[in-house]
């Protein structure tokens, strides 16, 4: 692996879209006591039906510590398209922690390591200590043999930024605006850096995300693509609702803007859940905080999002939270993605350590 100090715009290379095909998908196993309740155990099994479901169209890099490892590979004995790796960690967030990948038109794959800092930081970071965590992008791209951009100067998250594949990048304000993660950087300063190292043109920033959202409410959370100038926005029609205002003002943005093409964009109001889903006394119980860690209260509303569902090659991996709208959200990515298969994912025991299952996963493209 080359440690690059270049630019990928500079080098032809652009962040795909997450429909285009891709080589695998990166997991890690849950561990974390301040995240899974008892120590994983319902977690553990989400993340192996997670993985299996993938495994069918797609390779699953499993990373895990070395007291882990022997438990991830009895896991999956017989499928070797679940591949154990030996990268410890901080916690489980691949999407936040994992690389960027960018690509070329020569089919050449290259990651991008940010800066990672738990979400904030000193400021208001979730854990006290995050450098296994964001030690871990350059690390995977070694074992994949991939080149890797040096971009340590900016803090960020793979979960705040959400590509068309097509020059058009959504953030959101909130997140990428934060005090605990580049102060010393305006709007415009931010954005300059995601178009040279993301290769895009138009960068749409919507104002809020999710509310609840521990990441400064990550863009992945409330409005994703779902192909060229064409979205899904997370929604709720009841005024009464606090996520009624976050989306209306998403909404109108994205009614006010075009994509990089100068496309206007077609949205589809994805439904959230009907009843708010909130952390309950008995789950709390199960945890374990470290020192300096953000502790939870009982009766917390979570961010249980829809639009945190994951594309692979041949399936949609849809977060269900036994709601009615969990209906709903899957007749309606099914007309999206008549081409990949609905797989519906309880997410009880992800959204209760402080994600989903977009959170969960980073995508590594298709390479030679």
């Amino acid at each position: 692996m080359n440690r690059l100090s270049s630019i990928p715009t500079e080098d032809g290379f652009r962040m795909p879209g997450e429909y285009e095909l891709h080589r695998g998908t990166m997991l890690i196993w849950p561990v974390r006591p301040g995240s899974w309740v008892g120590g994983g155990v319902d977690a553990k099994k989400t993340f192996t039906e997670i993985a299996c479901a993938l495994s069918k169209h797609e390779e699953v890099y499993l990373l895990c510590d070395d007291k882990h490892i022997d438990e991830v590979k009895a896991a999956f004995q017989g499928n070797d398209r679940v591949i154990p790796m030996l990268i410890e960690t901080d916690d489980a967030w691949s999407r936040d922690v994992g690389p960027t990948c960018v690509v070329n038109d020569k089919g050449e794959v290259r990651g991008i390591d940010w800066s990672f800092n738990a979400w904030g930081g000193t400021y208001d970071g979730l854990y006290a200590s995050w450098d296994k965590d964001d030690a871990a992008a350059a690390l995977l791209c070694e074992k994949l043999g991939m080149d890797c951009y040096d971009a340590k100067h900016l803090v960020l998250e793979g979960g705040s930024i959400h590509s068309d594949g097509e020059g058009t990048l959504l953030v959101t304000e909130s997140c990428l605006l934060s005090p605990g993660r580049n102060p010393h950087m305006s709007k415009q300063q931010i954005e300059d850096e995601l178009k040279k190292y993301l290769n895009v043109s138009k960068v749409i920033w919507l104002p809020r995300g999710i509310e609840g959202d521990e990441t400064n409410e990550h863009v992945d959370n409330v409005c994703a693509f779902v192909g060229p100038a064409e979205v899904v926005l997370a929604w709720t029609d009841d005024e009464n609702d606090i996520q009624w205002g976050p989306s209306n003002e998403s909404l109108k943005v994205l009614l006010s803007e075009t994509d990089a093409k100068g496309r206007p964009f077609k949205v589809h109001k994805l439904p959230i859940p009907k009843k708010p889903v909130c952390i309950t006394e008995e789950e709390l119980e199960g945890l374990e905080f470290e020192e300096g860690e953000d502790t939870r209260e009982a009766g917390e509303r979570l961010a249980a999002s829809y639009v945190n569902f994951y594309i692979a090659n041949g399936c949609i991996l849809l977060p269900q939270f036994g709601d009615e709208n969990d209906l709903k959200a899957a007749q309606m990515l099914g007309e999206l993605f008549p081409d990949r298969e609905i797989v519906k994912i309880a997410a009880r025991s992800i959204i209760v350590g402080g994600g989903n299952i977009h959170c969960i996963t980073q995508q590594i493209p298709l390479g030679k």
